[in-house]
This record gives C-alpha cells, sequence and structure tokens, in this order.
C-alpha cells in the first residue's frame, strides 16, 4: 500500500516537519552533485556507522568531519537514492504534520531527533562491529508513524493498492495502514543480516520508540482518537 494523504486536518500551520523535508532535499541534492568518490566519503562521514560508534573502528582522518556520536543526527538528512529519499518524505509530508501538531513545534523536533536516536540503536546494538554506515531519515519517520497510530488510530488514509492495471484506492484507518507497515518491518527484520541494504531494526525501533515517547510528549490538550 502506499499512502497518498490522509483526512486528519490540522489546527495550526506546521513549521518543521516542512522545514525537516526542505532539509533532507537540499543535502541530498548536496549528495548528488558530488562526484562519485566524494559522494561515498560522505555517507562514511557524515553516516553513522556502528563500528565507529561503538570505538570498535575509526574512519580515515581525511574522511572523519564530525565526531561518531554526532553522526547519530547528520545521518538523518542523508539519503540512498531518489526512491529512498521520495518514500521517507511521503511519510514524513503525509504523517507529519499532524504530529508536529499535537506535540508542539519544540518537542517535535526533539521527539523526531530521539526516535532516530532509537533507530540508530535498533539497528547497531546487535551488530555494534558493523562498518555499513547507515543513512535515511527512515527511522525518525518510523516514529512518527508510531505516534500517528497510537494518537490518531481512526484518521483514514487514502492508499493506492497497485496491482497493475486494476491498481485500486482505498480509504483506511490509520491503525489497518500503519499497523500492516510494521508488521512488515518487524518480520523482515527477522530474518534481515548485518550487510547493506534497508535496515529494517531501525524502522522498527523508531517505530516503537514512536508509540512509547509520543503520548508522553504530546500536549495536555490532545486528546487520542481521530
Amino acid at each position: 500500500m502506499i499512502p497518498l494523504r490522509d483526512d486528519n486536518p490540522t489546527r495550526r500551520t506546521p513549521v518543521l516537519t516542512p522545514a525537516l523535508l526542505g532539509a533532507c532535499v537540499l543535502v541530498f541534492l548536496w549528495q548528488v552533485s558530488l562526484p562519485p568518490e566524494a559522494a561515498r566519503q560522505a555517507v562514511y562521514a557524515f553516516g553513522v556507522t556502528p563500528a565507529v560508534l561503538t570505538g570498535a573502528a575509526r574512519l580515515p582522518a581525511e574522511v572523519a568531519a564530525v565526531p561518531a556520536w554526532l553522526t547519530v543526527f547528520t545521518s538523518m538528512f542523508l539519503h540512498g537514492g531518489w526512491l529512498h529519499l521520495i518514500g521517507n518524505m511521503l511519510y514524513l509530508w503525509i504523517f507529519g504534520d499532524n504530529v508536529e501538531d499535537d506535540l508542539g513545534h519544540g518537542r517535535f523536533l526533539l521527539f523526531y531527533l530521539l526516535c532516530g536516536a532509537a533507530a540508530v540503536a535498533a539497528q547497531a546494538v546487535p551488530a555494534p562491529e558493523s562498518t555499513v554506515p547507515m543513512i535515511g531519515a527512515s527511522g525518525a519517520i518510523s516514529g512518527i508513524l508510531g505516534a500517528y497510530l497510537v494518537l490518531h488510530p481512526r484518521a483514514r488514509v487514502l492508499v493506492l493498492i497497485p496491482l497493475g492495471l486494476f491498481s485500486q484506492l482505498l480509504r483506511l484507518p490509520a491503525m489497518l495502514v500503519l499497523g500492516l507497515w510494521f508488521g512488515l518491518q518487524l518480520l523482515s527484520s527477522l530474518g534481515q543480516g548485518d550487510g547493506g541494504g534497508v535496515a529494517f531494526r531501525a524502522h522498527v525501533g523508531g517505530f516503537v520508540a514512536g508509540l512509547v515517547l509520543a503520548p508522553l510528549m504530546r500536549r495536555r490538550a490532545v486528546r487520542r482518537g481521530r
């Protein structure tokens, strides 16, 4: 299922959701402007590598650009390709505005970074000596999906179900759309190795962090339901 939009209006104009989206797009445009070798080095310099984060390995001095701990956050703004970027930004655009509305601007930014950090931990802890760099906003956005599920389970989401010539548009409850998404990530994470590819464990970790943090960080006036 590919979500296209929801029917859940916000009370306040989102500020950080479009700002984060714009930052990710600008950073990606910078990435694709680099020569191939420089682009590869940028991934190692600003992506988060578990072995470097845990101290089991070090980047060459000419590659290291920021402290290892800071890559937990810089990695959230890099992406591995157009599909990676577009997919993440679609989910951020659809679900981020409501979560920002529920939490308030400042807490939303803190929430986003905490979920991203939790996603890194979920991916890195089982493989602390991995030298594969992790990049992308997927973990933080997974936290937004978890928050949306717990705060707006009955909101309707317009989704496209690709069936070739017979693709169909349906309006489904967020609980179903996001519950199925999480189930797929969880199943995929069970068979995941420590090599490259999609960081499914990060998706699971970010989502669970969102489920836990959203009720704690939402503004008191916000009620769960729609």
